[in-house]
């Protein structure tokens, strides 16, 4: 089996298995969902009477509903060059997977599904429907796209998405966030939740010695002696920014989660959702 075919297979498993499937907090489907009886009340609406109920119980009965609307899920895929990394597994095959996992729990939720693909620019846009190729051609997309020296503009993805979505809608953001991202004013007219896909080598990374390295987005190379002091300090480095980056999602109103290349996106996917 091919990657691409692989991801779908496993994501559609666990999905339609009830691993991630199911999430009330954020899938919803359309028109109404009938959730219990009670005694009538003045001023309920007549039109919501269960007239069997009634006539069996000898007083009114009505119908109590929760409205329910059909969301709008927007995917975005941010494949600037540093998802181009990893030990196990590139960054950018996970972003693959999780947008598989999402792609396919919104439309076995009966929601619309759209996705976009950054990264100074947008580099590619599958309009809103509810057929499952829609993951397929998504998910094809991430991998076969050249990630080697891409930069990033998280301006111009914020006033692109702004204005182009007229419908309120849950926007969910798949990238590495090294750089810190100002989504305050989308936040407010749309839902926007961040997955953080990270590699833990390039968290706490061991001591190499005298090394060269190629930073994968801007093609620069590094060259230095990375021993344990230099090593722990680039750490400290990463773990504050990762601080500074929790805070402005938190202010701006913005759910996220961080999920490692050699763990199960699923679980961290449904710890989120179902933590709201």
């Amino acid at each position: 089996m091919s990657k691409l075919q692989k991801i779908l297979v496993r994501a559609r498993r666990q999905v339609f298995s009830e691993m991630v499937g199911n999430n009330p907090s954020i899938f919803h489907g359309e028109g109404y969902d009938f959730i219990e009886l009670r005694e009538y009340m003045a001023g309920d609406d007549i039109r919501h009477i269960d007239w069997n109920i009634t006539a069996k119980m000898q007083k009114p009965f009505i119908k109590i509903f929760r409205e329910e609307r059909e969301l709008n899920v927007v995917l975005v895929s941010i494949l600037n060059g540093s998802v181009h990394f990893g030990s196990q597994k590139f960054k950018q095959e996970s972003i693959a997977e999780v947008a598989a996992l999402l792609g396919y729990s919104t439309l076995k939720n009966g929601d619309l599904l759209s996705s976009y693909i950054f990264t100074d620019k947008m580099v590619a846009h599958e309009k809103p429907t509810k057929k499952l190729f829609m993951v397929q051609k998504s998910v094809q997309d991430i991998l076969e796209f050249d990630a080697l020296g891409a930069q990033l503009d998280f301006k111009l993805l914020a006033d692109t998405l702004f204005w182009r979505l007229k419908r309120k809608s849950l926007i969910l953001m798949i990238g590495d966030f090294f750089e810190i991202p100002n989504f305050r004013l989308l936040a407010r007219k749309h839902e926007v939740v961040c997955v953080i896909v990270r590699d833990r080598l390039e968290e706490n990374p061991p001591e190499m010695g005298f090394a060269s390295l190629l930073d994968p987005q801007s093609g620069a190379t590094l060259e230095g002696d990375f021993n344990a002091s230099s090593i722990k300090a680039y750490a400290q480095k990463v773990a504050a920014h990762d601080h500074a980056l929790f805070e402005k999602l938190r202010s701006d109103g913005i759910r996220f989660t961080k999920v490692y290349t050699d763990a199960s996106a699923a679980v961290a996917l449904r710890r989120l959702f179902e933590g709201r």
